[in-house]
């Protein structure tokens, strides 16, 4: 186990221990970079404690955002309630009853040392399976990260999960109901439980800000030979976002599969950069499962699917599904909200996706592609007409798509053959609307254009000399 901080132990889901209600979904990519890992090891002692929180002595009974004085603490309850119905199942006369979109929150810090966590769940009543997260904050509720891996309950049997390692500093737990569908989910019995076994009891330790965690290493499991899944962001932050909650309309989000530059405002991002290799593409399926994503602060708005009902604009890809087939995971990670651009159609199905075959097409021959792709400007026409905004407001429709490809043959070293003009540079920018051609090479432009657009800074990875070279150039090469 690679050791990522010396000062932190890790926080693993343990799948054996579970009931077979319940199903594990190991690395499901809804977020951040899990807190850090390194196995506690045989050493720890564990033994059975007194439960932290039984929700037995609340009475919330409306699934309106509010604090609830429970039996450990304070908690902030959303979409949330505390059931005591016949279809509420549970240990006692009491159960936390979530809906879609639902997140239970400390408002407290457990003290340093806790080693173990246990959760049950169960689906309410006779509904449909629900898939839920637990996340943990090290800075008092700043910044979350995802602990161990999602877990899908359905049933009416409460099934315990388990959650084992340990973190060396104080912790702050969230429990995310991440799917949309309409099945709600009880939850009961959480229990922290340090090395000895004691029951943690709350407080609010004074511990240092969590350290930034280093992004993920390429993974190179099932991989082709000479194949590599490079970094996300090689060729650099277009608009220099950072994960800050000062910076909400350029908040970055990254996860292994693609990295965002996140515009709160508009409720879309402004751009996607990824990489694209053989080592992205298999055959795992398309997932469909469109969601809110979770990784995003609790005080930005939730884009859902629903915010695009009715619309006329497709729920448009950034980083397209078929770009990420290796896993399911990879793909499922595709269809997160912040991931989506209100898209016409004719635009989305037939000069996009035109370009992203072709894109794939180079792949299959022994190419790599750096793919930027965002958007710009308000207003653009779908099935349903001209529109500016969706979801009352909250979300954008861009009147122009763009996308740059930085294409070059599979190697090692890219930024070195990118810079001494190995590789082929491609900047499309369409409108946003039906009448689009199908024909994408007709809308090439110069990356100064693009740039000059967007005010953004599209390679400010290369040396600025470089930068000046490549972007003035409009690529007219093959397309065939």
């Amino acid at each position: 186990m690679i050791r990522l901080l010396s000062a932190l132990l890790p926080l693993l889901l343990t799948a054996c221990s579970s009931p077979a209600s319940e199903t594990r979904l190991p690395g499901a990519p809804t977020g951040p970079p899990a807190i850090p890992v390194e196995s506690a090891g045989p050493s720890a002692s564990l033994v059975a404690a007194t439960l932290l929180e039984t929700f037995e002595t609340a009475g919330k009974g409306s699934y309106a955002a509010a604090d609830e004085t429970l039996g450990s603490g304070s908690w902030r309850l959303t979409e949330a309630l505390i059931g005591s119905s016949d279809q509420d199942h549970k240990n006692g006369a009491h159960a936390a009853r979530l809906r879609a979109g639902g997140r239970l929150t400390m408002n407290f810090d457990a003290p340093a040392g806790v080693q173990r966590i246990r959760i049950s769940s169960a689906a309410y009543g006779q509904d449909a399976a629900s898939t839920w997260e637990l996340w943990g904050s090290q800075d008092q509720g700043r910044n979350y990260r995802r602990i161990g891996a999602a877990v899908r309950t359905q049933g009416p049997r409460l099934a315990v999960a388990t959650f084992e390692g340990g973190s060396a500093r104080g912790l702050r737990l969230e429990i995310r109901k991440t799917d949309t569908g309409p099945g709600r989910l009880n939850l009961d019995d959480v229990t922290l439980e340090t090395a000895a076994g004691t029951a943690v009891a709350g407080s609010a330790p004074d511990f240092p800000a969590q350290t930034p965690l280093p992004s993920p290493s390429p993974r190179t499991a099932g991989v082709p030979a000479g194949s590599q899944q490079d970094a996300n962001l090689a060729l650099g932050n277009p608009s220099g976002a950072t994960a800050s909650l000062s910076t909400p309309n350029n908040y970055l989000l990254t996860r292994p599969q693609y990295a965002v530059g996140y515009n709160a405002r508009r409720g879309t991002p402004t751009w996607v950069s990824w990489h694209l290799s053989a080592a992205w593409l298999g055959a795992a399926p398309r997932q469909d499962d469109f969601r809110p994503d979770p990784a995003l602060p609790r005080q930005f708005y939730q884009v859902t699917p629903r915010s695009y009902s009715g619309s006329g604009f497709d729920r448009g890809h950034n980083c397209p599904s078929a770009d990420r087939s290796l896993t399911l995971d990879d793909n499922s990670a595709t269809f997160l909200m912040t991931n989506m651009i209100p898209q016409a159609g004719a635009n989305n199905q037939r000069t996009w996706g035109n370009l992203e075959e072709w894109a794939r097409a180079q792949v299959r021959r022994g190419q790599e592609i750096y793919v930027i792709m965002g958007s710009y400007g308000q207003g653009g026409t779908g099935t349903a007409g001209f529109k500016t905004t969706l979801d009352e407001g909250r979300v954008t429709v861009p009147a122009r798509i763009w996308k740059v490809l930085v294409v070059l043959p599979e190697g090692p070293d890219d930024l070195r053959r990118i810079a001494a003009g190995q590789a082929r540079l491609i900047a499309i920018d369409t409108p946003n609307d039906q009448q689009v051609s199908p024909d994408w090479s007709r809308y090439r432009v110069s990356l100064d254009a693009l740039e000059a657009a967007t005010g953004l800074d599209l390679l400010s990875a290369l040396p600025p000399a470089v930068q000046d070279k490549l972007e003035a150039q409009v690529d007219t090469g093959p397309v065939r």
